[in-house]
């Protein structure tokens, strides 16, 4: 279990203080998107709402804060999820 615990707070340090110097440029499909004037057009109705829009924290005013923060959660989210869905097919 102490193995678990150091992977943890290894991902978290590394949400913490690498996710604000990730580029604010777009990604591929973003840039295709862009270059070719539908970007807008592809936006779901799942896309109108999201808690952490481009990755971050709308309520935190400092950006390389709210990045980071955005990344912890991030990974706390993805943590919870995949550790309860593993709960879940293992109980079968």
């Amino acid at each position: 279990m102490r193995k678990w615990g150091i992977i943890l707070v290894a991902a978290l340090i590394i949400a913490a203080f690498l996710s604000p110097f990730a580029s604010p440029h777009p990604d591929g499909l973003e840039r295709v998107a862009e270059d070719l004037a539908f970007s807008e057009k592809g936006q779901s109705p799942a896309a109108w709402f999201s808690p952490m829009p481009d990755y971050t924290i709308t309520a935190i005013r400092s950006e390389k804060v709210s990045t980071a923060l955005a990344g912890i959660v991030g990974t706390l989210l993805t943590l919870g999820f995949t550790y309860g869905l593993t709960r879940i097919l293992s109980a079968r």
